[in-house]
């Protein structure tokens, strides 16, 4: 029993010495780190926060509220000290590298970030918003909120109505209205991103290319809407989109697999361009189950390259500009704190990138590259 004290108080130290210097960390990384399941890090994540020596958010922790407090200002800077609120709807996949630029920017800035986890769902991002609001510590809200619900209408028009400055990180406004014609957001340019694929991939000699859309995913309508605007640029069909979850815990993902599989063959499709990392490595594996060569008879291109490069081969991915994303929502919102409303209202789209490798290019054509 000693024993087993002693390795826990081990595992506490670690996780603390690897939250002191990230600022937040996940679960899944936590587990790898420390050689332990994801249950033990969580277990060790609650009995840390009964403790205050952190903050349980969904799927990690981050650094507790007074432990959070900025580097002091240098003299020379007329920067004032202001508190920003942010919530992200998940601290286990996408989302860690945002809140990453968002604390460096903190830093330099000389401002603090107040971290607040929700799960996808307006009602939790409702409650964490007003937890953040009524604490009245906070000068501004960096909000990531589910615009994908029916119910999006009446969130963003409360979130444009809310008495602090708001930006919207990596979402915007479904639509027009004098309520949100002041809300600012800044977001990966997922439209772009999905057309550097659609171009990699005819220039690799693909004619005939499938989508597949992670479904319910915010990000699917930019990357359809790319996908529609490449597609006509290029004079290449766009009929083959399926709006599906492939990942290996969706329900009937092989099934699935097997049936776009069967697509591609009746229709000569030999491209697929495929939403999230987890969708695209599903539909790797399956391939090497019944034979199909990644890339020989088929290029695959994942989109957010969150664990693309794990794959064998690795794969292809499209890199959203996560961590300049976080970056600029914090200097957009300390310039807001700053000039108030005599700055303009801002709406920011950064580029994301294309990462080459070795599912979406034979062998050949990759010694040239």
């Amino acid at each position: 029993m000693a024993d087993e004290r002693l390795f826990a108080a081990q595992r506490h130290e670690r996780l603390l010495d690897e939250l002191r210097r990230a600022g937040a960390v996940r679960v899944r990384e936590l587990a790898e780190l420390l050689g332990v399941s994801e249950l033990t890090v969580r277990r060790d994540i609650s009995a840390l926060a009964a403790r205050g020596a952190l903050t349980k958010v969904h799927g990690g922790a981050t650094l507790p509220m007074q432990a959070e407090r900025p580097e002091p200002r240098r003299a020379r800077s007329a920067t004032p000290r202001f508190t920003i609120g942010m919530v992200v709807p998940s601290l286990d996949y996408y989302w860690p590298p945002v809140v990453t630029g968002a604390r460096t920017a903190a830093t330099a800035q000389g401002v603090q970030i107040q971290l607040r986890g929700s799960s996808y769902d307006p009602e939790e991002d409702r409650r964490q918003i007003t937890r953040l609001i009524e604490s009245q510590q906070v000068q501004g809200l960096l909000l990531a909120p589910n615009v994908d619900s029916e119910r999006v209408d009446g969130l963003i028009e409360w979130i444009g109505g809310l008495q602090v400055p708001t930006i919207l990180v990596e979402r915007q406004a479904p639509r027009w209205t004098p309520t949100t014609r002041q809300l600012e957001w800044v977001r990966s340019d997922h439209a772009l991103g999905l057309e550097l694929a659609v171009r990699h991939l005819v220039e690799q000699g693909h004619r005939r290319l499938g989508l597949l859309l992670s479904k319910g995913s915010p990000t699917s309508v930019h990357l359809e809407r790319g996908w529609v605007a490449a597609c006509a640029d290029l004079g290449i069909p766009d009929d083959f989109v399926v709006r599906e979850s492939v990942s290996l815990d969706a329900p009937g993902h092989r099934a699935i697999i097997a049936g776009v599989l069967d697509r591609c063959r009746e229709s000569d499709t030999t491209a697929l361009i495929i939403h999230s990392d987890p969708d695209a490595l599903s539909v790797q594996q399956y391939c090497a189950e019944v034979g199909i060569r990644i890339p020989e008879e088929l290029a695959v291109v994942a989109y957010d390259d969150e664990v693309a490069n794990l794959a064998q081969p690795a794969m292809t991915a499209v890199r959203p500009p996560k961590h300049q994303v976080g970056r600029l929502a914090v200097e957009m919102m300390v310039a807001r704190l700053v000039e108030g409303r005599r700055r303009p209202t801002q709406r920011v789209l950064v580029v994301p990138e294309l990462v080459i490798r070795a599912s979406s290019v034979v062998l050949a054509d990759a010694l040239r590259l």
